[in-house]
């Protein structure tokens, strides 16, 4: 009798910000197996049109799906935003995004309606006003901060910097102007790296609000869906295994990626996905 299997999980992004999510998802589902996609010739997404991110995205996630997934996460809040819908439909499996799992973490954070919950995100992601509309469908009121030198910094590894501390305290200050956030939700992948330089400037800036990691509940949101989907294997057993894929820069992507994961990247295939 073959020996059951734990499911297969593709993991997309667009850089390396989706690993913090792969994090989350690790000790997670003994047994699984992911394979992580950055498009890192083709990013930052951000700079691009809805149209554009859209092709990039559902290639990304046709291939992971070609590749065996059983399962597709979004780790990007970009392609989540623009993108979702049209990844959705063009794939047969279950596809779960960053945006609606933080704002459901928001919600139960809280633990109350209504209640001000202030997103830090990228400009793309704030321009979208995605988190906007996934709080307001749970009672809940969003203002959106964009923060794009958080991501370079973020890359840099810079996680404990003066730098760090002095553009945190502007963007936060602005943010306090015009909210009094019950939570502040991390709407882009690479801010885990700083969410205790985040948490902290929040308490030097007289605020109590709690911070909400979207990875971490977007791992947990996906651990859910493999429960629903029938896809947890209840008998797998030793740890999940994972490889890594990306479309440039593949010993880049080992070195950087690495500070996201939180564990040494072994190897990467380098992939052409076409322009």
């Amino acid at each position: 009798m073959s020996e059951r299997r734990g499911p297969t999980i593709g993991v997309f992004d667009s850089g390396f910000g989706g690993l913090t999510v792969l994090r989350g998802l690790l000790p997670l589902i003994p047994g699984a197996h992911y394979i992580y996609l950055g498009d890192t010739a083709r990013l930052p997404y951000g700079a691009k049109s809805r149209e554009t991110v859209a092709r990039y995205a559902v290639s990304s996630a046709l291939y992971l799906q070609d590749r065996g997934a059983d399962l597709l996460v979004i780790a990007c809040n970009t392609a989540t935003a623009l993108a979702l819908d049209d990844i959705r439909a063009a794939c047969s499996v279950p596809v779960v995004g960053v945006v609606a799992p933080g704002a459901q973490a928001a919600l139960a954070a809280v633990g109350k309606v209504p209640a001000e919950v202030l997103v830090l995100a990228t400009a793309a992601t704030v321009q979208s006003h995605a988190y906007h509309a996934a709080c307001d469908a749970l009672g809940l009121a969003a203002v959106e901060k964009a923060c794009p030198l958080l991501v370079p910094l973020a890359e840099e590894g810079w996680v404990d910097h003066p730098v760090t501390r002095d553009v945190l305290r502007i963007y936060l200050t602005e943010a306090l102007a015009e909210a009094s956030p019950d939570a502040v939700l991390l709407g882009c992948t690479h801010y885990p790296l700083i969410a205790d330089a985040i948490t902290a400037m929040l308490r030097e800036l007289g605020s109590d609000a709690r911070v909400i990691d979207s990875a971490e509940a977007t791992a947990q949101t996906v651990a859910q869906a493999l429960s629903k989907a029938g896809l947890m294997v209840a008998d797998s057993a030793g740890e999940a295994t994972f490889e890594c894929c990306a479309t440039d820069s593949v010993e880049k992507f080992a070195r950087l990626g690495s500070q996201f994961l939180g564990r040494p990247i072994p190897q990467v295939e380098l992939l052409d996905l076409g322009g």
